[in-house]
């Protein structure tokens, strides 16, 4: 019996573990002398040999080798090795007001990026010994390694080991989530072995040098040294580097400014790795002492203000990481926000809690108070909280009449509503029959709102409150959405008004200056406009509402217009509208409320709302005098230290003088309240003159 495949029938055939055989093989029989061998119709099925050890042991290893390989090209796809050149956390971004004035400061303390070459010799050994002792002779993970940091962590010699290479722990820094699992740990692996493949050693070690975490928000050999000891990592001492090598493994618990003995203990054990690598005798070891500290708080970390905390996540997508520190001019103008904080802190809130947020027409957001004290409490009223904006919001209801072809002078019911599953009321249950559009308007009547809002239709309301930017959900079918019942955060209502001002809507609210628009930009993204007609009249109606209207204690010797709202129980009061020409026209929004919801006592829209508003419209807008601090006569300096613009405690100093009563501001002047026959009246000496006001009692709507 012999095989016919073969050329040599004392060959052996050895085949590939996927090939198959071309030729099916036959067995034949020898003739016999001179006898006939049976003639056989239909072929003999070949004889199929058993398959061995060897067989399923070359399919596994083909399956192995395929499945690495898939991996690899996975995460050459999905981890791209440009990633390991970013620095962990993000770059410190110093942010300025538009006249270059530092104002916060915050991200992680990062610096240039070291280079292997220029340090000494100490400071890569100092990390080798008690990180990576075979960094330079392994391929991205250590199996010795590994096995030696089994050990010493079996037998409690006292130098605690990870085992993880150098290569492994950038890896898992810069490509990987910090979890803990065998997946993980694998993946680690893998993207150690390509980093190998692509970097030198130097390359890796620079990498991981210049993005490890040293504690105090530090990152980077860099960043590190100059913030522990004041000096360049190419000129530091050996008993510096044996520290800050020591902090790698547990850097906010070693950290020597809050730990100095743990720091100390761990700076031993990485003198003792340097000894029994080679890299030091005994001697030498014994002779060093602990390094020195020299913290010098030239950058405090981190500051922040409501307008910072707001604009920091743009300040991030505007900027590509990188290790150096960054200083990014802002829109916040210093003189507006000075002016916003005292105009508030003159203001008698008493508990009750205050948001103000001032942009121009195209949403540059020059001035922003988030609450009374950002110390105290860092949410941000103008951009966090949602809120009713009350009759704030008829501003959508209105504008969907006049575009639906009426005019200020329709005329609309005005009386009680006796019918339906809604029955609003108007403030103090005042109402007045017929009445037109712009008296309703200026009046702020409930049951003209609801009415115009079932004339017109929810549909209509809710899309001019989208044409301008309310992104909020706004309640479908529901006519107490009129009164503006649905919630919404200051800063959508006020860049509302923003898109009335300008007539270009909708107003996206930025902190940094915009680039120009491009042509293609300018053809295609084609902003909404009223036509001249509509924006008049909505005009006419905001400026009735400030001069004839609720908002009266708002008005200004120049055209102003704006609208008060007062939610249900007064638990919100704001007043919204916009003054000036040109480019000093200022839209300004003001709330007031309690941050537990609670109803406000003796504040509506039209009263303490209207009046801060009026107070910060004076002095930015219609005076335009300077505010308490004075410019500064040098160019800032971005790098120096910053100053918060927070709301400082100015309170006026009340005085009582017989019947009179005088309040005593550095910044407004001397206020006497008094009574001239029997009327009650405020006597005003400030920097422009004398004036004499009537004054207004606070009291709620229908009181």
């Amino acid at each position: 019996m012999h095989d016919l495949t073969s050329s040599d029938p004392g060959r052996k055939r050895w085949y590939w573990p996927f090939a198959r055989r071309k030729t099916a093989e036959s067995t034949y029989y020898e003739p016999y002398a001179d006898a006939v061998p049976p003639r056989i119709d239909e072929p003999v099925a070949p004889l199929k040999k058993p398959r061995g050890k060897w067989w399923w042991f070359s399919r596994a290893v083909a399956a192995g080798l395929l499945l690495f390989i898939l991996l690899v090209a996975y995460l050459a796809i999905t981890a791209p090795l440009s990633k390991s050149l970013q620095p962990i956390a993000p770059p410190q971004i110093t942010l300025l007001t538009s006249d270059g004035q530092p104002f916060a400061r915050n991200g992680a303390v990062v610096d240039d990026p070291v280079e292997v070459a220029k340090l000494p010799d100490h400071v890569r050994e100092a990390f080798m010994a008690i990180e990576d002792r075979r960094f330079y002779s392994h391929w991205g993970v250590d199996p010795r390694g590994l096995a030696r940091a089994l050990w010493s962590n079996i037998s409690g010699s006292g130098m605690t080991q990870g085992g993880s290479t150098i290569t492994q722990q950038l890896a898992k820094t810069t490509f990987l989530t910090p979890e803990r699992s065998l997946t993980r740990k694998a993946r680690e692996m893998l993207i150690a072995f390509w980093l190998e493949a692509w970097l030198t050693k130097d390359e890796i070690l620079e990498r991981y040098l210049s993005n490890v975490y040293f504690g105090d928000n530090v990152y980077g050999l860099r960043a590190a040294s100059l913030h522990y000891y004041y000096r360049q990592p190419e000129n530091l001492k050996l008993e510096q580097a044996i520290m800050l090598a020591g902090l790698v493994q547990a850097p906010s618990r070693l950290a020597p400014t809050r730990n100095p003995d743990l720091a100390a203990k761990r700076a031993n054990l990485v003198k003792s790795a340097m000894v029994s690598a080679g890299y030091l005798s005994q001697q030498q070891a014994d002779r060093l002492g602990i390094a020195r500290l020299d913290v010098r708080a030239k950058n405090i970390l981190p500051t922040g203000t409501y307008f910072a905390d707001w604009a920091m996540p743009q300040a991030r997508a505007l900027t590509d990481l990188s290790y150096e520190r960054l200083a990014l001019t802002t829109t916040l103008d210093a003189r507006m926000q000075e002016i916003a904080r005292r105009a508030i802190a003159r203001a008698p809130l008493g508990q009750a809690q205050v948001a103000l947020v001032a942009m121009r027409p195209d949403g540059e957001v020059v001035a922003m108070i988030g609450g009374k004290d950002y110390a105290k409490s860092a949410f941000n009223r103008v951009t966090q909280a949602q809120r009713q904006p009350g009759s704030t919001f008829k501003l959508f209801v209105w504008l969907a009449a006049l575009r639906s072809g009426m005019s200020p002078d329709a005329m609309v019911d005005d009386s009680p509503i006796t019918k339906g599953g809604y029955l609003p009321k108007n403030a103090g249950e005042k109402y007045r029959g017929e009445i037109s559009l712009q008296e309703a308007f200026a009046r702020s009547s409930n049951v003209a709102a609801v009415r115009l809002f079932g004339q017109i239709g929810d549909k209509a309301v809710i899309r001019e409150a989208r044409n301008l930017g309310v992104k909020s959900p706004l309640a479908e079918d529901d006519p107490s959405l009129a009164l503006g019942t649905s919630t919404m955060n200051l800063m959508e209502l006020t860049a509302a008004y923003a898109g009335v001002a300008g007539n270009r809507w909708p107003v996206v609210p930025y902190a940094f200056k915009k680039e120009e628009q491009s042509w293609t930009e300018w053809l295609f993204d084609w902003p909404g406009r009223y036509n001249a007609r509509t924006h008049v009249d909505m005009e006419k109606l905001l400026r009735a509402a400030v001069n004839n209207g609720t908002g009266r204690r708002a008005m200004l010797t120049i055209p102003n217009y704006g609208k008060t709202g007062t939610s249900q129980n007064n638990r919100d009061a704001l007043f919204v509208g916009y003054a000036g020409e040109g480019e000093d026209r200022l839209v300004v929004g003001v709330w007031i409320g309690n941050d537990d919801n609670s109803p406000l006592k003796g504040i509506s829209g039209g009263s303490l709302p209207a009046r801060i508003w009026k107070d910060f419209m004076q002095q930015a807008v219609q005076s335009k005098k300077p505010a308490g601090s004075t410019k500064p006569q040098d160019k800032p300096d971005p790098e120096g230290p910053v100053t918060p613009l927070d709301l400082p405690e100015i309170p006026e100093i009340p005085v009582e003088i017989g019947d009179a009563e005088v309040r005593i501001n550095g910044d407004s002047g001397v206020r006497v309240g008094t009574e001239i026959g029997g009327v009650p009246v405020d006597l005003r000496i400030d920097g422009e003159g004398v004036a004499i006001e009537r004054r207004q009692a606070e009291t709620p709507p229908g009181q």
